[in-house]
């Protein structure tokens, strides 16, 4: 494979489609804090008039759960994509981590926050089951 360097033009393409990315995921985080801290004054309310039931107490503690979930995933995804932004900004954005060699456009189009090419991904793939 040829090693390629991405032009200027490229990669303010893939910075905007960074951000926008970024952007997005900060959107998504944002709404799921509003959405928890709004739960956690609706579950301050008094409600010694109310029995709550317990279906109802697992069902807000899964979602609750799944919420935490979705936030750590998001901010992960988010760590990546600054990962990315900054290996825009000292010219290495498109080059694999690992074999040092050109990431496919395509792949980079796909998945613009990719430190990996394919090969070297399904590498760690492989490595992170057997452990």
């Amino acid at each position: 494979m040829m090693d390629k360097k991405i032009d200027k033009k490229q990669a303010e393409t893939y910075r905007k489609l960074l951000l926008r990315i970024k952007e997005n995921i900060v959107h998504d985080i944002k709404n799921m804090t509003s959405v928890e801290s709004g739960a956690a004054k609706d579950s301050s309310v008094d409600v010694s008039s109310h029995a709550l039931h317990m279906a109802d107490v697992a069902t807000d503690m899964y979602d609750r759960e799944f919420n935490l979930g979705l936030a750590s995933n998001d901010r992960e995804l988010l760590n990546r994509v600054d990962s990315a932004l900054k290996r825009l900004d000292d010219r290495s954005y498109g080059i694999c981590i690992e074999c040092k060699k050109s990431i496919p456009q395509a792949r980079l189009k796909a998945i613009p926050y990719t430190e990996y090419c394919r090969k070297c991904q399904e590498k760690l793939e492989q490595k992170g089951r057997k452990v």
